[in-house]
């Protein structure tokens, strides 16, 4: 297996990646967390769906608007454990004797839809583990 790595951290970089992903026909995609991807979860699905690659994504928002998978960090619970650690700091706490905080709630979305159009079959086993499947 070959792994390449595509940085992209603007709309034209996400541009010239789908190019190259385009030209170079990988066998799938893992996208990586980043504040300017999660802002356009529906642009990025659509892209890869034209594409027809498997792809797995770091938040739930993505298989929600028609990406194949997520797993990644509950994102509710870890800015509500970020909120009592400023909470924290805020009532005088001492940064260097708080613990450090760390995700501890991971989630599995699976969207049935996407992985029937692009023929691929999900293992019963999988589905069983996930959190959310979408039909």
């Amino acid at each position: 297996m070959q792994l390449e790595i595509l940085n992209a951290a603007t709309l034209s970089e996400i541009d010239a990646a789908f190019s190259s992903l385009a030209k170079k026909r990988p066998h799938a995609l893992v996208v990586a967390g980043d504040a300017l991807y999660l802002s356009r979860p529906k642009e990025l699905t659509a892209q890869v769906a034209r594409l027809a690659l498997p792809a797995i994504y770091p938040y739930r928002e993505f298989p929600a608007s028609g990406g194949l998978i997520s797993y990644g960090t509950n994102r509710p619970i870890a800015y509500q454990q970020a909120g009592v650690y400023a909470s924290r700091v805020l009532k005088g706490a001492k940064t260097i004797d708080l613990p450090v905080m760390q995700p501890v709630t991971f989630e599995l979305v699976i969207n049935l839809k996407t992985a029937k159009a692009l023929g691929l079959a999900i293992p019963p086993t999988l589905l069983a583990l996930a959190d959310e499947v979408i039909d």
